[in-house]
């Protein structure tokens, strides 16, 4: 961060939140409706489809509960969100949208809201920009007469909409329509690209007495077998050149929306402008002292945790941080060991929703995602895919299920499970190791009588809050792409309780065990369930050396150039299905087929960039240089593009030989066509993105969780003060049992170094406000 230009303001966007429910969806007085409606949602930015939720079956009110999270690598004008009506001989047929404007966002922010479903019209699906110049000139005629002539100069359009994830070829046509005749003209069309650059200028002569003219620029989107228009209509002239956004032609479908239905949202836009990284320094060098601090309570970290207690999301900034600066450890310590002073049994050790378990719960989400992958993903893949039926409840059982026959694969499923946890202790990452260490010597510290903390203190996190979590809601730790459907879901409740009771150390030491949910699914004895989880424990936190584990990556359906060829062609691109390891890069035929195309072993990649659009004429295009010919990929959307090149950064960190520069663009023709050099071993023309050792902690963007913890701060400023007045009404008073009342939310064990934070956090505070408003100026999105 240090490195870049430091007058410049990055703006970071980011999208998280949930589709909650449809409700009443389709429109009831339609003569075809469906009595089984299959419906699913997806997210678009713009009109880029980014997410998809899984196919809900027959119901008119579905309940998805997906969540989504995505960075957005790109600017854009709308989000959207779709319901379609799942098609069996035919294509999917959109059932209504919910369009949010970027500006209209923060409206929604953080809460649940019911939108109602407005119709798709394939005339309003427009976006995108247009620049233009007109004039209106009078000439001399030959004759000597006096004409008037309309010049129209038709620049750029930026921004045009993808069709199915494709540039398309767009054209634009000017209409000029009078009382006593019409006059169009068309420009060139340009081939696959959402940001033609036209600069045609068309000539109209107009009457002198015309009245009641206007003007029509029309965008129109070639594709085979439809027409995708847009227009915008203009009444008046304008000398010189403007930017106008595209408006739908007409005035769209005028249908009633009220009995489409409706979804109910929770979306959370957030815009982090991230300043130089020089800016951040003192609040960066104030909460990195947290850990430090005496007492722990009046550090600026745990300060951040108590003004803004009910926002859960507030930990994950300051998490991310101190692990950045291996600073986590110590202070997660520092605030347990508050914790257990305050803990009155062993058997409530880290029950509670405090900030020490919160910083754990983030730390495990982030350090064990890999962990997990290796470890729960193929035994989930099959219960997932099998379609076994497990319910053992007979209130729940359907007709013609056989109980014995549930009760059997449930056993299965979970003895595969349990093996599959208790086997995989030595692969635990070695910062999860380090912090559990650290537990278990303030546990078995606090409470020396009792022989089994030191296990509880751990098994809490590890199979509470960590495993049966995974278990329960696979799809939010990426361990499959979808929200699994109903019966699935139940099967993995199941197992999940299964595992919380085994993992529930003082119900196994104690001989507490509910035979029904526990001893028959694992079929063992109590004994052998605690020496297997002590065993796995104790192997849990003696490991101390360096695990290199990366992620195995769901194969993705991708366009891949073949390597080598010269020309650049539609017929060079192939799609492709890729997979990525911590050993190799694959690409295949078809999904799940075993045999591979091409391997690439994952230490012989030198760099993984983007591709400039113009190489190929594609957008999410990027590149994997390994030996001599790159590999082009070009991606779903934006967002699977950013998320692939991710990846394949961080399994390839650590390789010997990294490319310090390398082209933007493609070979062809006999150059490189970003620099124009004839030599195809040449050098790159443009620097890498800075790499480093393949650490999680350096794959943290430091400024921009420091900006994070700087807003949260400010939009808790009121509870930061009130937070100082108990600090000096303590010191000065010794704290009347009123306010003390008044207080009690705060944690404050020395007022007045408590106070000294706060007051340095307000003035840190004071100039970061600053800087922004120097920098930024006052200007809103929309503005000039």
């Amino acid at each position: 961060m240090a490195e870049e230009d430091d007058t410049r303001i990055r703006i970071l966007q980011s999208l998280r939140g949930k589709i909650c429910e449809g409700k009443n969806l389709g429109s009831c007085s339609a003569p075809n409706r469906q009595r089984d409606l299959c419906t699913f949602c997806t997210i678009s930015l713009d009109q880029e489809e980014v997410f998809r939720t899984k196919v809900f079956d027959k119901s008119f009110s579905p309940l998805y509960g997906e969540d989504f999270y995505f960075e957005i690598p790109r600017p854009f004008q709308c989000l959207s969100f779709y319901v379609f009506a799942k098609g069996v001989f035919q294509r999917d047929l959109p059932v209504g949208k919910v369009s949010i404007r970027k500006e209209d966002l923060c409206k929604f922010s953080g809460k649940e809201h019911w939108f109602c479903l407005q119709p798709v019209d394939p005339n309003s699906e427009v976006q995108g920009k247009v620049h233009l110049e007109m004039r209106l000139n009078e000439l001399i005629t030959e004759n000597g007469s006096v004409c008037q002539q309309l010049l129209v100069r038709i620049i750029e359009c930026q921004g045009l909409p993808l069709i199915s994830g494709q540039n398309c070829d767009p054209y634009a046509t000017v209409s000029l329509v009078g009382p006593a005749r019409s006059d169009q003209r068309k420009t060139k069309v340009k081939k696959k690209t959402s940001d033609p650059q036209f600069d045609e200028t068309f000539f109209f002569e107009v009457s002198v007495f015309a009245s009641g003219m206007s003007e029509e620029e029309e965008s129109e989107e070639r594709r085979p077998g439809r027409r995708l228009q847009q227009a915008l209509v203009f009444w008046v002239f304008f000398p010189g050149g403007h930017r106008y956004l595209l408006q739908p032609k007409g005035n769209g479908n005028k249908s009633k929306t009220d009995d489409l239905g409706s979804l109910r949202l929770n979306v959370t836009y957030t815009e982090d402008n991230v300043l130089p990284s020089a800016c951040y320094t003192p609040l960066r060098t104030l909460l990195l002292q947290s850990p430090d601090a005496k007492p722990v309570s009046a550090s600026a970290a745990h300060i951040l945790g108590d003004v803004c207690r009910e926002r859960y999301e507030a930990v994950l900034p300051v998490v991310r941080l101190l692990l950045h600066h291996n600073r986590l450890v110590p202070f997660v310590s520092a605030i347990a060991a508050l914790e257990l002073d305050h803990t009155q049994e062993a058997n409530t050790i880290f029950r509670g929703n405090s900030l020490a378990t919160r910083c754990i719960d983030d730390m495990m989400k982030i350090v064990g995602r890999s962990y997990l992958t290796v470890t729960l993903k193929p035994v989930l893949d099959e219960i997932c895919e099998s379609n076994k039926t497990c319910e053992i409840d007979p209130i729940k059982l359907r007709e013609g299920d056989n109980v014995e026959v549930n009760k059997e694969n449930l056993q299965g499923y979970v003895q595969k499970v349990f093996s599959s946890i208790t086997q995989s202790s030595s692969s635990c990452p070695p910062l999860m190791c380090d912090m559990f260490r650290s537990l278990r010597q303030m546990a078995s510290k606090r409470f020396p009588a009792d022989p089994h903390v030191q296990y509880s203190a751990v098994s809490s996190f590890v199979f509470l809050r960590f495993f049966a979590v995974a278990v329960l809601s696979p799809h939010t730790f990426q361990l499959r792409p979808h929200h699994p459907d109903l019966e699935v879901s139940r099967t993995l409740t199941l197992i999940s309780k299964t595992i919380q009771t085994l993992g529930s150390w003082g119900s196994l030491s104690k001989n507490k065990l509910v035979c029904k949910t526990v001893s028959q699914p694992v079929n063992m004895p109590i004994h052998q369930c605690v020496n297997l989880l002590s065993k796995c424990l104790s192997v849990c936190l003696s490991v101390i050396q360096s695990i290199s584990v990366s992620p195995s990556i769901i194969p993705l359906e991708v366009q891949k150039r073949a390597q080598g060829r010269k020309r650049i062609g539609k017929k060079n691109f192939k799609k492709r299905w890729l997979r990525v390891t911590n050993r190799e890069l694959s690409y295949h035929k078809h999904k799940g087929d075993t045999h591979s195309i091409c391997i690439i072993p994952v230490k012989n990649i030198r760099a993984v960039e983007k591709v400039d659009e113009s190489a190929f004429n594609r957008k999410n295009m990027f590149q994997v240089l390994h030996g001599e010919k790159p590999l082009y990929v070009q991606a779903g959307n934006c967002v699977e593009a950013s998320e692939w090149i991710e990846v394949l950064s961080q399994v390839s960190r650590c390789n010997p030989g990294r490319l310090g520069t390398f082209h933007p663009s493609a070979y062809a023709t006999g150059v490189w066509l970003c620099c124009r050099s004839p030599n195809d071993s040449q050098p790159g023309c443009k620097p890498c993105t800075p790499t480093m050792l393949a650490n999680l902690q350096l794959d943290i963007d430091c400024d921009r969780e420091t900006e994070r913890i700087f807003s949260l701060l400010t939009s808790n400023y009121s509870k930061l003060q009130k937070m100082e007045d108990a600090c000096a009404s303590i010191a000065v008073y010794q704290g009347p049992l009123r306010e003390q009342e008044d207080y009690s939310l705060f944690t404050i064990q020395d007022p007045k170094e408590t106070f000294h934070t706060v007051q340095q956090i307000k003035h840190i505070l004071e100039n970061l406000q600053r800087e922004h408003d120097n920098r930024s100026g006052t200007a809103q999105y929309g503005s000039q």
